[in-house]
């Protein structure tokens, strides 16, 4: 069982009553507000990420080489979409864990990565192998 799942409402619980037993009612208030606003700007920042990922194209980045510099386990899935501003390809079946998604970039190079419940566990990254033809031209 996951048990930062109730961590937030107990904590907010514990607060609202230490409110209460502190200041009474205009504690409540002044605790509920906090609480509220809490919430609506982790919400607005969901909402931006979301909002920057939604005008690109799904599974591309500017640059899978720097993305796979700044990943680190354990991040979260939106902390990711929001440093690539891009929503990954999903590679697994949906609704199954873990989640394997990818991102592209414009060279072809790309970076698979693997999401349990959420947080990153793992990741590569593979770059397209380049002819022999082209090393020698250059």
């Amino acid at each position: 069982m996951n048990f930062k799942n109730f961590l937030l409402p107990v904590g907010a619980i514990v607060v609202m009553a230490l409110a209460w037993r502190a200041g009474g009612w205009g504690g409540v208030a002044l605790a509920g507000g906090a609480i509220v606003m809490f919430l609506l700007l982790h919400f607005n920042r969901a909402m931006q990420v979301l909002k920057r990922a939604a005008e690109r194209p799904v599974g591309y980045v500017a640059s899978a080489v720097m993305l796979n510099a700044k990943l680190k386990p354990g991040v979260t899935l939106m902390h990711v979409i929001a440093m690539t501003r891009a929503l990954g390809e999903l590679r697994s079946p949906k609704d199954e864990q873990p989640e394997h998604y990818r991102w592209t970039d414009g060279g072809g190079s790309y970076v698979d990565t693997v999401f349990n419940g959420g947080k990153l566990q793992s990741w590569t990254m593979t770059r397209p192998e380049t002819p022999a033809d082209e090393d020698s031209a250059a």
